[in-house]
């Protein structure tokens, strides 16, 4: 049961921490051509809090696994199918618009896991979630604020919000799915359930939708595979800049 447990739980950190560190690689394709300057610094700030939260995770995994992997290993040395993050972190970024909708899915979900998680009878994951905590508070405020902004804005405004949520939308699905590893971790207290929280989470979208009079689309059948290493061809692309200098010098050092 504990070699069944720690492999779950390095599972789980892979999943997190995949997900922080490609979200993070995402925003910072914005450094430099955000469409102010202080959102061009917000951006990149909410980059460097999701690839510190994954280099949390990321170490974490290491450990566990045991194979003397650190966490820039794991981070440069995998290919696509190896990765675990969910499939709505590495979608392109688009506008501005559909980038803090995609923050704001993601932000309001991973502020409830944080949250949840800081009660983790691992204690390892404990602190990982409390530490992580308030930059999910922030992204998650940050992002709505935009989103109502927008979305009740021009016209154009608008429709570009609602175009961004009838693309994006297909994938929140797979951010609360549970599989056999949630549900041995959850068994032995290491993980929160989180069938609460996503009721929250789909009452806050619903309530901030409605002030942004956005309206989510009717999907029948989401897109997932991302936890288990299934990818859309947008991962492979961003990986190739993420990881091209560890590639091209293997083991390089500044």
């Amino acid at each position: 049961m504990t070699d069944r447990i720690e492999d779950a739980k390095t599972i789980f950190c892979l999943r997190q921490g995949d997900a922080c560190l490609v979200l993070g690689q995402r925003l910072a394709e914005w450094c430099g051509h955000g469409p102010a300057l202080e959102l061009d610094l917000s951006l990149s700030n909410l980059a460097l809090d999701q690839i510190g939260q994954a280099r949390l995770f990321l170490q974490y995994a290491g450990e566990l696994e045991g194979k003397g992997r650190d966490e820039d290993m794991l981070a440069y040395g995998r290919d696509a199918f190896d990765y675990r993050n969910v499939l709505l972190v590495e979608q392109p970024n688009g506008d501005f618009g559909r980038t803090v909708l995609r923050q704001f899915l993601f932000a309001a979900y991973q502020r409830r896991l944080y949250d949840a998680l800081s009660a983790s009878a691992d204690k390892r994951l404990a602190a990982i979630a409390q530490k992580s905590l308030k930059e999910a508070q922030y992204h998650e405020r940050f992002s709505r604020d935009w989103v109502i902004r927008l979305g009740a804005g021009t016209e154009e405004s608008h429709d570009h919000m609602q175009q961004a949520l009838e693309a994006l939308w297909r994938f929140v699905g797979e951010l609360f799915e549970r599989d056999d590893v949630e549900t041995a971790l959850v068994a032995e207290g290491v993980l929160p359930d989180m069938a609460d929280a996503e009721e929250s989470w789909r009452a806050d979208m619903q309530a901030t939708f409605a002030q942004a009079g956005l309206t989510p689309p009717d999907v029948r059948r989401g897109v997932a595979g991302g936890r288990a290493g299934r990818h859309t061809e947008h991962l492979g692309r961003l990986l190739s800049d993420l990881q091209f200098l560890q590639r091209a010098y293997p083991g390089a050092q500044w």
